[in-house]
């Protein structure tokens, strides 16, 4: 069992299962996240995203401390690379809200390590030394937590890589933390290298007018957004929300990059839905969205083995679950949970 997290979000008293649930993972929820959420509502989509529950004490015989596999792919610490040509980069391990699904739960938090400067720099050094990265991805926790300095630090590090083509940002703190994205911090990210970003959210409601003006900074600067989400059981596992987020992603010039389907997570089970109900979801909106407002529907293999399409030759159903096929085409079990 971690240690203790302080949390931002004041439970409530005399609670022993939310006692028990921050004792394990961390809680922190920002008061622009608070904002949006429909305190009379006790099924509030924004409030199950953030918002501790007794739930996350229930772990299932198939949850993983690490269900996507990082640290079997980490050469240094700091470093993941699964993919040949692209590596994860890993600067710092906190963020300003953490997702009650986090696929990473059991290694984010307050108290956690960042990367001290020696590590960062062997982590630079990884990349430097590898000649077949063409892209680096900043994630962690979450890399705009870190100040502007920092950040400049990095991309001038980055920069200075002739094989490093492009630099992309995984961020939830323009949605969770807007005051975040100051004009200092978008120009630290300045770069004649392609830079983006991608914002994660998972319901309309979470882009409000702040957070609209803090997406348009980076469009201003030339930065181009994607958007990740993930298919949560409780919060936009209907079609029709699917569509209003997107729809809204889209019209905010930000393309819809990817739908995950839930990871294998301690304590997540009751946010997991079926890949055939996830698939049946996608389908609905295909024909009522327009293509560039839809994003790829994909599965992280557990144990570290690379996203593929949650449909298609990829997934094979077989009675028993699926038959995975993985990118290098290797075989995998995969079972609704």
């Amino acid at each position: 069992m971690q240690p203790r997290r302080k949390s931002k979000f004041d439970l409530p008293q005399g609670d022993l299962a939310l006692a028990q649930v921050a004792e394990r993972y961390a809680v922190s929820v920002t008061d622009a996240v608070m904002e949006t959420i429909d305190s009379a509502n006790p099924a509030d989509p924004v409030a199950r995203q953030y918002l501790p529950s007794a739930e996350e004490l229930k772990t299932t015989p198939d949850e993983l401390d690490d269900p996507i596999g990082d640290d079997v792919h980490s050469p240094v610490k700091g470093i993941v690379h699964r993919y040949p040509d692209r590596v994860l980069l890993k600067p710092v391990h906190v963020c300003a809200v953490y997702c009650r699904f986090c696929f990473r739960r059991e290694k984010v938090g307050p108290g956690s390590e960042a990367l001290s400067k020696e590590e960062l720099q062997k982590a630079i050094a990884y990349i430097r030394n590898t000649k077949e990265i063409w892209e680096v991805i900043l994630t962690g926790g979450d890399p705009f937590v870190l100040s502007p300095r920092r950040l400049r630090d990095i991309m001038d590090a980055l920069n200075e890589i002739p094989h490093v083509q492009v630099i992309r940002f995984h961020t939830r703190v323009p949605v969770a933390d807007p005051s975040r994205v100051t004009d200092e911090l978008v120009q630290a990210l300045h770069s004649e290298k392609a830079v983006y970003i991608v914002l994660h959210a998972n319901h309309a409601r979470e882009l409000t007018v702040k957070v609209r003006e803090a997406t348009r900074k980076f469009i201003a600067a030339g930065i181009p957004l994607l958007s990740q989400s993930t298919l949560l059981r409780g919060v936009n596992d209907d079609a029709a929300v699917l569509e209003e987020l997107f729809r809204a992603l889209t019209a905010m010039k930000i393309k819809p990059y990817y739908l995950h389907h839930p990871d294998l997570a301690p304590g997540t089970s009751h946010f997991r839905l079926s890949i055939a109900r996830g698939r049946g979801l996608v389908e609905k909106i295909w024909g009522r969205l327009s293509g560039i407002a839809q994003p790829s529907y994909v599965l992280d293999i557990p144990g570290g083995f690379g996203k593929v399409p949650a449909g298609g030759e990829w997934l094979q159903e077989d009675g028993e679950g699926y038959a995975v096929t993985d990118y290098q085409g290797g075989k995998h079990r995969y079972k609704d949970s």
